[in-house]
């Protein structure tokens, strides 16, 4: 069985829509259009593709860590476009300690998801994100486990989870554990 080729992609009507705004197109190997624009501009690229390029899904939020460079991260949005039947990759670098870039929830709720696994796994932060929180690590725990400088061992991997449970066992005395070890 062969695979269905992708239908072609209208790089020229995604660079219409960019106008002038500072971009730099980036070859990606899986062939899918990828732009690269600053950080501080990323956003008003964004808007540009929803509302002029019919750009109506993010699928993706992501971000990559390319420690020790600076820009340190990489965030990644990728973009869905029914009625044009194509995708566009839109990137934007990030300083490592003062990462804080606009929030796309505003042209597509759905990307709320993403932003807090950004957040949650990079310590990349976004403005204007209502209910920025951890989402998979615990509230309290102070590390960004997908950083490169994150150990592999873990950072004491059971505290959290100690103080949980002894929190939890506060006012047990040996009769009113019902048999719970």
């Amino acid at each position: 069985m062969s695979a269905v080729p992708p239908p072609p992609v209208d790089t020229e009507r995604i660079a219409a829509v960019l106008g002038d705004l500072p971009t730099h197109w980036v070859v990606a190997r899986d062939a899918m259009p990828t732009v690269e624009v600053s950080s501080e501009r990323a956003h008003e690229a964004l808007t540009r593709l929803a509302r002029g390029g019919e750009f109506e899904v993010c699928t993706l939020v992501t971000a990559v860590d390319h420690y020790p460079d600076e820009p340190r991260f990489q965030l990644v949005w990728q973009l869905l476009s029914l009625k044009h039947d194509d995708r566009v990759r839109v990137h934007a670098r990030v300083a490592s300690d003062d990462a804080v870039v606009a929030t796309c929830t505003d042209l597509w709720p759905g990307a709320a998801f993403g932003e807090r696994e950004c957040f949650d796994m990079f310590g990349i932060r976004f403005s204007g994100h209502e209910g920025l929180k951890r989402l998979l690590m615990p509230e309290g725990y102070d590390h960004f486990p997908l950083r490169k400088d994150f150990p592999q061992q873990g950072i004491q991997p059971d505290r959290l989870y100690r103080e949980w449970d002894e929190s939890r066992r506060e006012g047990w005395d040996d009769g009113a554990k019902g048999g719970r070890a």
